[in-house]
């Protein structure tokens, strides 16, 4: 074993497996990992289970491709977070903390803090700072008797710091980081309604062996960019048209995995075009949203087009969108390539026509227990014909 090894572990010694090979043993629970100063804290399977009441399902509070997450109470008072990573890594246990310790110390008021970690036997876990209103998912999008009245300047408040937020990972962390799977489920809301954007380190933790789709693309459907889905192109453009979505889903209150506008069932980005070349981009918005001033919700809405064109070269790095959402400045439309679109074909009267659907549906059963509906990309076909610019 390495010195950084040892570092990591604290100098824990190495003992025999079943098959009489040499295994490194865990880190010991409550010991901070070190590394170049950095640290992070290890807890172990025992106290992750008291914290959970052994993982029961009435502390599920969310799932994603990566696994379930609980509400845990330490001993200790604190009220975490703890994803049970469901997937299988390549990596060694050595390998696993040393990401871990580089990760938790990619820090931004909106990103969300990870406190620590659990690696005993096959069993890897992150603990991460407590998100009080979860989601935005569930806040905006879910059903009306759990949604969070958001008023424009909460809405805005969450399109400008999950901007900054991205906006650090692409340009300022260490390492630099492309999240690939922007979405409301993963913009976390505090007790302020503030946005912190979660799971920004798990594609570096697992880049080969966890997806939601296929063994090579990550993401859900509805925000994936199509030359990320299709040609497996990730750039820190695909984040930026994901966010683009996003930022439509905020300021229209519906979902981006819903074919469900106009006559044609356009999906959101789709409609929100349109109602731009008629001159109706007001229609998108919230009806919930009663008062908003009007120049700003259409420029934001502006920026949303920028973000999600086909062209992914033509779109603008997250700084500028951080900047352009800050600064009201003018936003001209007229060079701007129509939106990127991926459509999964259906059967209808007997022939392929082609629909957009959510890759991945969350949902919650009568028990109360969370499930996972997860679509293979690699069973369906898709075409470039909505892709290119028309």
């Amino acid at each position: 074993m390495g010195s950084s090894a040892s570092c990591l572990w604290g100098g824990s010694k190495s003992t025999a497996d079943r098959t009489g090979q040499t295994v490194p043993a865990s880190p010991r629970s409550g010991h901070l990992l070190s590394r170049s100063g950095r640290n992070v804290q290890v807890f172990s399977l025992k106290e992750l289970k008291t914290a959970t009441r052994n993982f029961h399902m009435l502390n599920c509070i969310g799932r994603g491709g990566f696994g379930p997450v609980y509400k845990g109470d330490l001993k200790d008072g604190r009220q975490v977070a703890i994803k049970r990573l469901a997937a299988e890594s390549k990596q060694g246990a050595d390998e696993f903390l040393t990401e871990i310790d580089v990760i938790s110390n990619v820090r931004h008021p909106n990103l969300v803090r990870l406190i620590g970690c659990c690696v005993e036997g096959n069993n890897r876990l992150l603990v991460y700072e407590y998100a009080e209103n979860n989601s935005l998912s569930n806040a905006l999008l879910g059903p009306k008797s759990r949604c969070i009245p958001l008023n424009w300047q909460r809405r805005e408040a969450i399109c400008t710091g999950t901007a900054s937020g991205l906006a650090f990972l692409h340009e300022e962390a260490q390492p630099r980081i492309v999240h690939r799977d922007i979405k409301a489920s993963n913009i976390l809301l505090d007790k302020k309604l503030l946005p912190k954007i979660g799971d920004f380190g798990l594609a570096k933790l697992f880049p080969d062996a966890v997806t939601h789709i296929s063994t090579r693309v990550a993401g859900t459907m509805g925000y994936l960019a199509p030359e990320y889905a299709l040609l497996g192109q990730l750039t820190k453009k695909a984040d930026i048209y994901s966010f683009g979505v996003l930022l439509l889903e905020v300021i229209s209150g519906e979902s981006s995995s819903k074919s469900t506008w106009g006559e044609d069932l356009h999906v959101l980005v789709e409609w929100t075009w349109k109602l731009r070349e008629e001159g109706r981009l007001l229609e998108i918005v919230d009806p919930d949203l009663e008062e908003y001033p009007e120049d700003q919700v259409l420029h934001f809405i502006k920026v949303a087009l920028l973000c999600t064109q086909a062209t992914a070269q033509q779109r603008p790095s997250m700084k500028q969108v951080a900047h352009m959402l800050s600064n009201q400045t003018e936003i001209d439309l007229q060079n701007a390539v129509p939106p990127g679109v991926l459509k999964e074909p259906r059967r209808k009267m007997g022939s392929l026509t082609l629909d957009t659907s959510s890759s991945q549906m969350t949902r919650r059963n009568a028990a109360g227990s969370c499930s996972t509906q997860t679509r293979d990309m690699n069973s369906y076909q898709f075409s470039t014909t909505e892709i290119s610019p028309r």
